[in-house]
């Protein structure tokens, strides 16, 4: 318990008890108790309050003046902490001649701060049983938001298929283990949607209702092949088949499989994936929007596909043989060919190709090399052997193309101009809505125009829609170069051209271990 003081009422005279503190309770603070006086302008002589104040052991009583005062009633003096979520109470003791406060006395003095919420009346029960002074009393505290938790997807398949062939312990590369395709079966469970919960609102000690935070609220979104449950929580398998996530999409693929793609079949066109068990002969064509998995050799041929190419004993394009994937391309080797894919490529060699990957470019295999050619990438190439002794012309690429870059700009430019057409727009038709509403008659003409100024503004809205997701996407890919880099784990060999961004270098000697940056607007070679 506290230490406090209490005024004691005389006929000619005003003295002030002291009551030290006991247990752990603190001791009394001369500033109050100063201000307290103060502020019912009792005198006192200061020497004799320190005195008696810093020796209190006991109780004690000293006279403060030879004066006779009015009873002074008991006291309670409120604060607001914690933005309006408290309040603390601390109560002075009546003078002796004096009167406490009741229950309704303080309850009154809360609804003068204002305080109509979280007021404490079993804590306001036992201070009227114990009366205990000049220590902090909590009398009112609000209550905090429970927040809620945004809606979230449960998906029970792999939907990371950037899954990389394994290096063995021989140096050689695994290229039929890839883990890159999500079998499943008719009736496996494929994603639960688990809602949203919205939270509760909290209130502080005026009234004021505290909202939680929004949550983010979410649907289950599915292609073909796909049954959902009656609650739409669950997506289940339809079909046999190929699962994948294509811009929160969940769709189930049927695959259709082959032994060889020749005279036999024809070219193939395909909504799924296609396994090829053989070969793909020369002058065909695979075209598919799902994955392309070639155990054989590929030839002279086209495969395009709206995921990932996996080719396990490579592809000799014979000079006309082409790769696409909206995904990834994996191979033994390339030679001879165009391979190009918005992922990753991962290879054991390259030969005499002309290559693009949309983010990096992996040539690890046993021998690692990459010959004679173009080989592009974003922000990595990454390979053993670069060039080669006979010199032949090899040029490895890094970074953003400058139409990139330019598109960037003119889609900058653009969308300026896009908004600017809004904004003088948005005047003119409320306007004439106002007119309207107001109950004047427009023209014909004043009509039509309004109906053309309106679609006007919703076509620019969409076109700024679109521009403004490119230039976000162009964004993040300009910012990622400014870590691209070329690393050659083995040699790499004169006349071989890197190029990085805008600039570039010609190897003049042998160089092991390395690695190529941009630096200070040229191309530095840095060691490992």
């Amino acid at each position: 318990m506290n230490a406090y003081f209490q005024i004691l009422n005389g006929d000619s005279e005003t003295k002030l008890k002291l009551f030290p503190a006991t247990d752990d309770g603190l001791p009394i603070n001369m500033n109050e108790l100063i201000n307290y006086l103060t502020f019912h302008q009792i005198s006192y002589q200061i020497s004799e309050l320190n005195a008696a104040v810093s020796g209190l052991k006991e109780e004690t009583t000293i006279t403060l003046n030879q004066e006779k005062i009015l009873p002074i009633q008991e006291e309670l003096y409120i604060s607001i902490t914690d933005e309006n979520m408290k309040a603390v109470g601390r109560f002075v003791p009546p003078s002796s001649a004096s009167v406490v406060m009741n229950k309704d006395d303080i309850l009154s003095s809360l609804k003068r701060y204002g305080i109509v919420y979280g007021i404490q009346m079993e804590t306001i029960d036992r201070f009227l049983a114990e009366r205990t002074y000049l220590t902090d009393i909590v009398l009112a505290e609000g209550t905090q938001p429970v927040q809620g938790k945004d809606a979230e997807i449960e998906y029970f398949f792999n939907t990371d298929l950037k899954a990389r062939p394994t290096l063995l312990e021989d140096g050689s590369v695994d290229f039929f283990h890839l883990n890159i395709i999500n079998h499943c079966d008719k009736g496996d469970l494929l994603a639960r949607l688990h809602p949203e919960d919205p939270g509760e609102s909290g209130c502080d000690i005026m009234g004021t209702k505290i909202k939680p935070r929004s949550v983010k609220h979410t649907v289950l979104r599915y292609g073909h092949n796909i049954d959902i449950s009656e609650d739409k929580t669950e997506l289940y398998a339809a079909d046999n088949g190929h699962v994948t996530l294509v811009d929160d999409r969940v769709f189930v693929s049927t695959l259709m499989e082959l032994e060889n793609v020749d005279t036999s079949t024809g070219d193939i066109e395909f909504e799924g994936n296609v396994q090829v068990n053989g070969n793909v002969c020369s002058n065909f064509k695979i075209h598919a929007k799902g994955n392309v998995e070639v155990r054989g050799i590929v030839e002279g041929a086209e495969i395009i596909s709206g995921g990932n190419i996996t080719i396990a004993r490579g592809m000799n394009g014979m000079g006309k043989g082409v790769l696409k994937a909206k995904g990834n391309i994996v191979a033994q080797f390339i030679e001879n060919s165009s391979a190009q894919a918005d992922g990753y490529i991962e290879a054991g060699s390259l030969i005499h190709s002309t290559v693009m990957a949309g983010t990096e470019i992996h040539v690890n295999g046993k021998k690692g090399f990459i010959s004679g050619g173009h080989v592009s990438a974003t922000t990595l190439i990454d390979a053993k052997i670069l060039g080669s002794e006979m010199g032949t012309v090899t040029v490895a690429e890094i970074g953003i193309s400058p139409v990139t870059k330019r598109e960037y700009k003119e889609l900058g430019e653009a969308l300026i101009e896009d908004r600017k057409v809004v904004e003088r727009a948005i005047p003119i038709l409320e306007a004439a809505r106002d007119k309207y509403q107001a109950g004047k008659e427009l023209s014909e003409a004043q009509i039509e125009n309004v109906r053309e100024l309106a679609k006007v503004v919703k076509t620019k809205r969409e076109e700024i829609a679109t521009k403004s997701a490119r230039m976000e996407e162009l964004g993040l890919l300009i910012e990622v170069e400014r870590e691209s880099q070329i690393i050659v784990r083995g040699t790499v060999y004169p006349g071989t051209k890197i190029v990085i961004s805008d600039v570039s270098k010609i190897i003049k000697e042998s160089m092991q271990y390395c690695r190529f940056v941009k630096y200070q607007g040229d191309v530095k070679m840095v060691g490992m």
